[in-house]
Formats: C-alpha cells, structure tokens, sequence
C-alpha cells in the first residue's frame, strides 16, 4: 500500500514501454538458465546411465564372485570330506597333538590299535583323549631321548619321519607291539606348532620274522643234520656187513649171538635214523620201480628181527595175498615198514606181539593193496591218533618222531594214504593202502 503511495505516477505508455523491456531481458536469462539447467540435467542424466551401469557390473561381478565363493567352499568342504575319509580309512593310526601335548584329532584306527573305541578328539570318550595324550607324551619323550643320544628325529627338519619306536602294552586282547613315528608340523614360518604320530600295529609282523628267523636256523640245523648223516652212512655200512659176519659165525653159541644181536639191533636203529633224516630232507622224486611186494617185506622182517629178539618181542609176517608186484621205490617203502615197526617196538613191552598183514585193499581188488602194521602196546587216545598224522606233516615233525613224518611223506609220493588207529592200552594199527602197478606176479 505503501509502494503504491510513493511510486511517481507515470504516463501508461511509459509503463507499457518499460514492461516490456524487462521481460524481455528476463526472457533470455531465463533462456540461459533453462539452457545451462537442461545441459546440467542431460550432464546428470548422462551420468546415472553410467552410475547405474558400473552399479549393474558390480553387481554381476559381486554375483560371479559369490558363486565362485560358492564353489569354493563346496569344493572345500568335499576335499575336507574326502581327506577325513581317508584319515578315518587309513589302515594305520593317525594321532595329532599341539605343542602342549594335547590330541587334536585321530582316527579310528589309532584308536583302536589303543584298544578304546573313539573316534576324532573332539568326539572321543575323555579316557580315549587321555590314553592317547600319555601315548603322546610318551612318544615325545622317547623322541628326545633319542635326540639326546644322537638318533635321528624330526626336531631338525620339520615334516620328516622321525625313526620308528616299538610300544609294548596289555591290551583288552592281549599283549600288543605297536610302532610309533613322529612327524613335526611347521606353521609355514619354520616354527614348530604341532606333531603328527603314525602308529602301526608291527605284533604279527615280529611274529613273522621270528618265524622266519626261527625257519633259516632249522634250515641251517637240516643242512648241517645232512651232511652228518651222509658222514655217518659210509661207516655205518661197513659196521653193519661186520656185525653180519660175526652173528653168523657166532650162530652155534648162544651167549655170543645175545651180544650180536644188540650190535645189529643198535646199528640198524642207527641206520633208521641216519636214513630218515636223510629223507626227510630230500625233495628228490620217488625211483618207481616194479617191486614184488612179498619179497620186500620178507627181507624187512629179517632184518628187524634182532631188534625185535632185544626187546623180548615176536614179529607175525602174515600174507593175505601172495605175491604181489607193485610201481614203487624199495628203498623208500622199505623205510616206512621199519619206521613203523620201530615206533611199535618202543610203544611195546617185552612178550608183545607185532604183525604185518598184506592183503586187498577195500577200495578194490587188484587195484590197490594195504599193508596193517598191528602192535599190542600202550596205545593212544582217540583225539591224538586223530590229530597225530596231521601234526607229523608240519616242519617240527621230529618233535613226535620224524619216523612218521618219513612214512608218510613216502606213502604220498607213492600215490597212497596212510591211516591211524588206536585204542588207549590196547594197541595201534598203522595201515597203508598202496596203488597197484603190476597185479599178481
């Protein structure tokens, strides 16, 4: 109101003169700032196009960097799988302890070769964790032992096995031999953070090479028995074709032929002996050869009575058969009949009685023949004379009379069976069944 008061009046073609100049200038100020504002704007404009793509890149890249991630991490957890798996298959023990001897983790084997059931340490019974810290502690201990005395360890070159240690403890099942190595874990910086124990059960393994040490000395002690034997066989001879030659000169004298059939009989006994060793050891095939049973066995009775004379004790030669020619080796079946006839000899009493049969073997007539070697001695249980023939064909045979372990060594190189059978303080039957090579002579 108060403008209007002191604004001078002016003509109205002045003030139409003068409105239109100012809006005029106006105009093109406004058409400047319009300009500038829609340069500014398309400036703006232009530069959220390119925000929001640089916005849209980031947000495929940060998309393809969370599906590798992704992966990663699957690919991660696979591995780790994997690797526990195999931690936990591993057929030896796994143990690993940090610097304080505390167990980190260990696998089911490690666990079970200390004979508590557990698994990872995180998840194993506090005794577990406990048996296997002391195992630890005791491991690091017997490593710097070992250290002190100049054995090798691992506290010089991180990751290498140290030497292995035996553990013997009592186990729920028994006396047990584990081998323990030790490994030293780097951080990456060659600092020492944690030990890594391998465990092994070795029982079985000394076993083995107890038994193959306990083999090589049998072997070396067979040699040295066979080279005796052979020693022993070319004097032998000649004591036997002597100790002939005085029994039949001393035939007409009583007293002297007592004293002669000792010597055959002790000479003869030694004679088995030196031969069973010597085929015992021998691997060389049975010299088949048409042999005419009868006779063999006739020569072997002679032969056996001295032995039998010194022990007040009667031989029957029974013949079921005849003459009967059969494929084999005299010298080794000849063996058999006086390993057989002395194992009876020492299981009878003076008055006994021991008999040879030879008849048809029950498997057939004419195919195969069988030989009974009868005793009316001691005898054994039935169990024993069940398990005896199985036991005399192990290596420690001699431990039961490596007579036996001859006989029937020689009866299977010839294609036959030996049987057994006793009754306890009534007697034995030794039978032998022999293939037929010729038939009836």
């Amino acid at each position: 109101m108060q403008s209007q008061l002191c604004m001078p009046s002016l003509p109205s073609a002045r003030k139409k003169m003068q409105v239109g100049t100012v809006s005029g200038h106006t105009k093109r100020s406004l058409a400047r700032a319009f300009a500038q504002f829609t340069r500014a704007a398309d400036s703006l404009e232009k530069s959220y196009g390119q925000l929001q793509a640089e916005v849209l890149r980031l947000r495929f890249e940060l998309e393809e960097t969370n599906r590798d991630l992704a992966r990663s991490l699957e690919e991660n957890a696979r591995v780790r799988g994997y690797l526990g798996r195999i931690l936990q298959e591993l057929p030896c023990g796994v143990l690993v302890a940090d610097a304080d001897g505390r167990v980190r983790m260990a696998n089911a084997e490690a666990y079970r070769l200390m004979g508590v059931d557990g698994g990872i340490a995180a998840d194993a019974a506090p005794e577990a964790r406990d048996f296997a810290e002391k195992l630890v502690a005791r491991g690091a201990l017997q490593l710097e032992a070992g250290a002190a005395s100049g054995a090798p360890t691992t506290e010089k070159i991180p990751g290498e096995l140290a030497a292995e240690l035996e553990w013997e403890y009592e186990r729920a099942d028994g006396k047990r031999l584990i081998g323990v190595s030790c490994a030293v874990l780097s951080d990456g910086e060659g600092r020492s953070t944690e030990r890594a124990f391998l465990l092994r059960d070795i029982t079985d393994e000394r076993r083995a090479a107890a038994e193959r040490e306990a083999a090589r000395r049998r072997d070396s002690l067979a040699q040295m028995a066979a080279v005796l034997a052979h020693e022993i066989r070319n004097p032998l001879g000649s004591l036997e074709l002597f100790a002939g030659l005085l029994a039949d000169a001393a035939s007409e004298q009583p007293d002297l032929r007592r004293w002669t059939d000792h010597i055959q009989a002790g000479l003869r006994q030694l004679s088995a002996t030196v031969n069973n060793v010597l085929q015992f050891h021998s691997q060389a095939p049975a010299d088949l050869q048409a042999v005419n049973l009868a006779v063999l066995l006739r020569d072997a009775v002679e032969f056996l009575r001295p032995l039998a004379r010194q022990g007040g004790l009667r031989i029957d030669l029974v013949n079921g058969i005849g003459e009967v020619t059969i494929a084999a080796d005299p010298h080794r079946l000849r063996q058999v009949v006086f390993n057989l006839a002395l194992n009876a000899f020492r299981a009878m009493s003076k008055g006994g009685i021991f008999t040879i049969r030879l008849d048809w073997a029950a498997e057939g007539q004419g195919r195969a023949v069988q030989l009974e070697f009868v005793d009316d001695g001691c005898g054994m249980p039935t169990e024993m004379a069940a398990q005896i023939l199985e036991i005399s064909a192990m290596p420690c045979a001699a431990n039961l009379g490596l007579g036996l372990a001859v006989c029937r060594g020689v009866v299977e190189q010839h294609g036959g069976t030996l049987r057994l059978a006793s009754v306890l303080k009534q007697g034995t039957t030794f039978s032998v069944v022999l293939p037929c090579g010729g038939g009836e002579a």
